[in-house]
């Protein structure tokens, strides 16, 4: 069943295929992971969202309807289920584990700089508003094209741009200079 496309696979997921409904999870949960973590800010409320959208994929496999990339598609569920979760969470507010029990991110190139800006940029990132904190984690950090972005947000592409303009903007104002001796240019264009 590898060799089966996303397109094949949702398909036999719609019909209640649990072995394609497995390779399709295995195929997309590192990236639907990744989104929800950042959208969510905390490992636990990240896991837990991640498996509410595959149980979503699961029950409504057959509402896709081929007009876009099932990535594009599965992007939008999981979007969909954070915000939910979100809401839900505001109404019952809990206080979530320290950051410092969080460990660092695999993926930064040195261990102790990762260590010691992920707690800050995770902040700042929860500080953002929703629609501008998804725009930022979809374009920046998942690297998606604009086009793809807009269409998982349901929004224009302009809209898209503007979000992620302003989301950035706010985030430079709460970071502002991380790393001692590194230059940060000031409004007149002198360091």
């Amino acid at each position: 069943m590898t060799n089966a496309t996303d397109r094949e696979l949702i398909a036999l997921v719609a019909e209640g295929d649990r072995n394609a409904f497995t390779e399709l999870m295995s195929r997309t949960e590192d990236m639907v992971f990744a989104v929800c973590m950042r959208i969510m800010g905390n490992r636990e409320t990240a896991r837990d969202a991640t498996q509410e959208t595959f149980v979503t994929l699961f029950r409504k496999a057959d509402r896709y309807k081929g007009t876009a990339a099932v990535t594009t598609w599965l992007y939008r569920v999981t979007v969909n289920t954070c915000y939910d979760m979100l809401r839900k969470a505001k109404r019952r507010q809990a206080d979530s584990l320290p950051d410092h029990i969080d460990p660092a991110d695999p993926q930064a190139g040195d261990g102790f700089t990762s260590v010691e800006l992920r707690g800050p940029v995770v902040e700042a990132l929860q500080s953002l508003p929703e629609e501008f904190r998804t725009a930022v984690v979809l374009r920046d950090v998942e690297g998606l094209a604009l086009t793809d972005v807009a269409e998982i947000l349901e929004v224009p592409v302009g809209t898209v741009k503007s979000r992620v303009f302003r989301g950035r903007k706010l985030l430079a104002a709460k970071l502002g200079n991380l790393q001692e001796g590194s230059e940060r240019r000031s409004d007149d264009g002198n360091a």
